[in-house]
């Protein structure tokens, strides 16, 4: 990869090798949109987050292995769960400041360092405690990753900034699938010491990651800003502080619809099917294979269009847009189930990719800072929404649940009191 790296930074018509390409891209928002994405940064950003996603969601698919062979309650479990998420999800605001301020072109590389080592300690850790360090240390690397990842896509995009997100975004769904997958084939066959394996995605990532950090790095010094990083550049908010402080309100409301929501399905969508309709365990999965299928094309193609028909438009279909066949669901028959669950992962799925890159343009000079806030809000809201909806069946039903979650698109009605960014962009122009 540092062969292929070197041979996509320096051949001459490659778009990586670009001057135009460079951190005054993000000076003139006209200038970026005459620039092409870097493609094959993006893609390779998309590929490392496959990767991390697959390993962070290794972690709770091998609960049942490691309550087994370290004789934990469910009490453990819920706090390596917690240790993982916490480190996953908190952290991630913090490392985007930083970065924010010093943009450090290899941090991608050592965060991956991070997760290599959890995972060689998980694979022969033999106690509680070491288990909790390991997956803490997992939780680490994935809260450099994120927000690093992120502004150097935004750097990549050309301009078009949706696009970028949205592939970057599709390669973590593709990995958040991938895990318990590989996980089944590989760990529950051959035990704890068989996460090892694992090991060798985490090397293959630094590999790519240094690849990109090499890029990052020429890019910061070509415009002279490794001293004077790229983020603090002149450009001016739209808004007031206050609008924008309630506008990011907004966006997080929208992120606890969604996310709640996708926890609702992603945890207990199985167990609807089989409760409702009788399906036997595999047919459940394939339900669930076809929503996530789902999930991943709505990633994908809400970036692009918010670019096209602007930001808050594709918010706004979204998540309320998914109100009507929210609602239709828990009372549809099993065909109608499989149809209405399709519509809402693609679109549902759309809104993140958006609504990043609304609050990053509502908050200029911070993209690591806002990446790390929302993707911390979306691992921690997932933890959050699964464990709440999980005590909520306890005490009443799983169709219950589904009932109340069918309202939860309606907070997308917030989505009123977002300005139009693009309006107001245009006018200053």
């Amino acid at each position: 990869m540092g062969l292929a790296g070197k041979r996509l930074s320096t051949a001459p018509d490659s778009p990586i090798a670009s001057p135009e390409l460079g951190t005054e891209a993000l000076l003139r928002p006209g200038a970026t949109r005459a620039a092409a994405p870097v493609l094959s940064v993006l893609t390779a950003l998309s590929f490392s987050h496959l990767l991390n996603d697959a390993m962070q969601s290794l972690i709770p698919a091998i609960y049942p292995i490691l309550k087994s062979a370290l004789h934990l309650d469910f009490v453990h479990i819920g706090l390596i769960s917690l240790a993982n998420q916490l480190t996953a999800s908190v952290l991630q605001p913090f490392v985007g400041l930083y970065t924010d301020r010093r943009p450090q072109p290899f941090s991608l590389a050592i965060g991956m360092s991070f997760t290599l080592a959890g995972l060689v300690l998980l694979s022969f850790a033999g106690s509680l405690a070491l288990v909790l360090i390991a997956v803490a240390l997992v939780g680490v690397g994935s809260s450099v990753f994120h927000p690093e990842a992120s502004r150097i896509a935004h750097l990549a995009s050309g301009g078009r900034l949706g696009f970028a997100q949205s592939l970057f975004q599709v390669g973590g769904n593709a990995g958040a699938a991938l895990g318990p997958l590989l996980a089944a084939v590989i760990v529950v066959a051959r035990g704890q010491s068989a996460v090892l394996w694992f090991s060798l995605l985490a090397l293959i990532g630094i590999v790519v990651l240094t690849g990109i950090g090499r890029w990052y790095r020429r890019n910061l010094a070509r415009r002279g800003t490794a001293r004077s990083p790229f983020v603090h550049h002149g450009e001016t908010p739209l808004l007031t502080r206050g609008r924008v402080i309630l506008s990011l309100a907004v966006l997080i409301a929208l992120i606890f619809s969604k996310y709640f929501y996708l926890a609702s399905m992603s945890s207990y969508y199985t167990f609807f099917l089989i409760g409702k309709f009788g399906l036997s365990v595999k047919s459940a999965q394939l339900h669930l294979f076809s929503f996530l299928f789902a999930v991943a094309a709505g990633t994908l193609l809400g970036g692009p269009i918010g670019d096209r028909i602007g930001r808050k438009s594709v918010i706004w279909a979204s998540i309320l847009g998914v109100a009507p066949f929210a609602l239709a669901l828990p009372y549809a028959n099993l065909f109608w189930v499989g149809i209405l669950t399709a519509i809402i992962g693609l679109i549902l799925a759309s809104a993140f990719s958006a609504i990043l890159v609304y609050a990053q343009e509502l908050v200029p000079g911070r993209v690591g800072m806002i990446a790390g806030l929302f993707f911390g809000l979306a691992f921690g809201l997932g933890g959050i929404g699964s464990a709440v909806l999980g005590a909520l069946a306890d005490r009443t039903s799983i169709p219950f649940v589904f009932q109340v979650c069918s309202y939860l698109p309606l907070i997308g009605l917030l989505t009123w009191l977002l300005p139009n960014l693009e309006q107001r962009r245009r006018a200053r122009a």
